[in-house]
This record gives C-alpha cells, structure tokens and sequence, in this order.
C-alpha cells in the first residue's frame, strides 16, 4: 500500500512559524531586558524559544531587527491596552498593571537608559509616538482632567515613572511593606495609581 502524503494547508503551514516568530519574540524580552541589547546573544535567545538560531535572522534579519520587533510588537498592542480607560488615572493604571505583568519589557527600557544606547531605536517613531502622548495630555488638561498649572510635558514623564515604580523599586516597595509579587497587587496598584492621578484635576 503507498501513503501519500498529503500537503498541509495554508494555515497549517503559517502555523508553526507564526509560533516560532512569537517564541523567539517572547524569549528576546527576557534577554534584552536582563542583558541589554548589547550583552544579548542570539544563541541565548534561540536556546530560550527552543528553535534554531538562524531563524533569527529569517525572520528579523538579525539581532538588531528581532530588537525593533519586540518594540513593534509592544506599540501594535498599545490601542488594546487602555481601549477601556476613559479617565487618564484609568489610563496610567492601565500601563501600570501592564508593567506588573510585563516586567521584561519595562527592564528593556531601563537597560536602554542605563547603557545609554539607543543607535538600535526608531528615535523618530518614538517621538512622534511621545508627542502624540503630550497632545492627548493637553486635551485632557482642556478639559479638565489636569490642573492649568501642570506641564504635560512634566506630567507625562511623572506619570509613566508611577506606572513603572513597582518593577523598577521592588525593594522600596517590599521596604514599604507592599508585596510586589502577590495576587491582589497589579489590581491594587493600578486602583490606586487610578485614584492619585485623580487628584491633578482642575480645582
């Protein structure tokens, strides 16, 4: 009896290396966040996503590409993230319970300002993206939601240094008393993160 062997389809074929793609994007948020872009090794990166090396270069044309992907990745599920916030206290705590969750994407940011490299980065996609972060901030200070006499410049830059605080200061954070790992915090977090912003409103 002969088997023939019979040819996958199309989904099935875009299947395994879709998955791929997404395993070596997770496992590159943990090496960039722990080694910076400069002391990551594709090699590490594979070994994590289980797959072999040169699928880095397949898929992102190398190290440099995987980089930018992981940032792509993270910017494409932005709108998703605050798609329920209305209020900016609901927005902050929105990325702040995302930063909890996530704590290898926001360890990728500090190791870029620590190492102070950032040749790798879309510096005008981040600028444009940024300034889009201040127009809103001014909107919403138009209509009330921030104090006449706060900056949104200023303000905007606070802001996400509250929503990264607990990953960022997780020893002042267990010196505090506050348990950074356990199941309630994000929630709490976020709630609180919620009602402090609520206070910069217009008097």
């Amino acid at each position: 009896m002969i088997f023939v062997r019979r040819s996958p389809e199309p989904e099935q074929r875009q299947r395994d290396p879709e998955r791929s793609k997404q395993q070596l994007l997770d496992a590159a948020v943990v090496e960039f966040g722990t080694h910076g872009f400069s002391g990551a090794r594709v090699s590490q990166i594979a070994a994590r996503a289980g797959v072999n090396k040169q699928l880095i270069s397949y898929y992102f044309g190398g190290k440099e590409g995987l980089y930018r992907a992981v940032a792509e990745r993270w910017r494409a599920g932005e709108p998703d993230l605050t798609a329920d916030a209305e209020s900016l206290g609901e927005v902050v705590g929105a990325y702040a319970s995302a930063t909890i969750a996530q704590p290898d994407l926001l360890r990728l940011l500090v190791r870029e300002a620590v190492e102070r490299d950032t040749s790798n980065l879309d510096r005008e996609g981040q600028r444009a993206r940024f300034q889009a972060m201040v127009e809103d901030f001014k909107r919403r200070q138009a209509d009330g939601e921030l104090a006449p006499d706060l900056d949104p410049r200023h303000t905007a830059l606070a802001l996400f240094g509250l929503a990264a605080a607990p990953v960022v200061f997780p020893q002042i954070a267990m010196a505090l008393g506050l348990d950074v790992d356990g199941e309630g915090f994000a929630a709490e977090y976020a709630d609180q993160t919620a009602k402090l912003v609520s206070h910069l409103k217009k008097p």
